[in-house]
């Protein structure tokens, strides 16, 4: 018999009214017909769920990609070469785990969903930005992104004590973006504006180590060989220098 089959003949009861729910076998999500609520069923039992709103645009979302972009670890002309091809406004289904853990809250987060989006894993919830997901609320022209792993999955990991679980709706926006002929994804979260990504454009480094290496000999050699090392050190910097800068600037 299917979990959901179960949880119909035991009966469930909305945990806003507490009227009695009726469920289709092999649904996750049900509505209670007297207050409208929606309502998530999973294997380790039934609770509200909730969504998290969106507190950037999308003209927001691609200004801070492209700040992201301009960063210290990416290739230096990035920012003015990627391409945007696809931007795509989404609510990521995650599970909230509250737990009591040797006497301390502490909140974990697991995605509800398979997936190969970066930073997954790494979402963190922003205190006081849950709102209950009922009818009432509108997720507009966002896609809405249904679970497909349940929540007992983690239980048997987790430590401490249980507090509270949920099924959260994490806003994202998903950027595909191209550069130099290859293809890249980076998701911004939709509420905090932080960026994940496994793997983007690296500034070269390798131009760094050859001047470091040739700094190191030349001095070196004025060293050892010219009487006056600290005088023909002089020029050897201000070209080493000029090097370096153009290395910066452009690689």
């Amino acid at each position: 018999m299917h979990v959901a089959e179960e949880l119909a003949l035991a009966g469930v009861k909305c945990t806003k009214c507490g009227a009695p729910v009726d469920i289709d076998p092999g649904e996750r999500i049900a509505k209670c017909k007297y207050c409208d609520s929606q309502i998530f069923i999973d294997k380790s039992g039934a609770g509200f769920f909730y969504i998290i709103p969106f507190m950037l645009n999308a003209t927001q979302a691609q200004s801070t990609f492209k700040r992201w972009s301009a960063g210290s670890r990416m290739a230096r002309d990035l920012e003015a070469q990627a391409h945007v091809s696809v931007l795509r406004q989404s609510y990521f289904p995650v599970y909230m785990f509250r737990r009591d853990v040797g006497g301390k809250e502490q909140v974990l987060v697991r995605p509800a969903r398979s997936t190969t989006l970066p930073g997954m894993r790494n979402l963190k919830i922003p205190p006081g930005d849950l709102k209950v997901f009922d009818q009432k609320y509108s997720v507009e022209n966002a896609e809405l992104i249904k679970p497909d792993m349940d929540m007992l999955a983690y239980l048997d990991s987790l430590p401490g004590k249980p507090l509270e679980q949920a099924l959260v709706f994490f806003p994202t926006w998903v950027m595909e973006y191209a550069y130099k002929g290859q293809k890249f994804m980076a998701v911004v979260d939709g509420s905090s504006g932080e960026i994940f990504a496994t793997d983007y454009p690296p500034r070269q480094a390798a131009p760094y180590f050859i001047i470091g290496a040739v700094s190191f000999v030349v001095f070196a050699i004025e060293g050892l060989f010219f009487p006056w090392g600290l005088v023909a050190a002089i020029p050897t910097a201000i070209a080493i220098f000029a090097g370096g800068y153009y290395v910066a600037k452009n690689l």
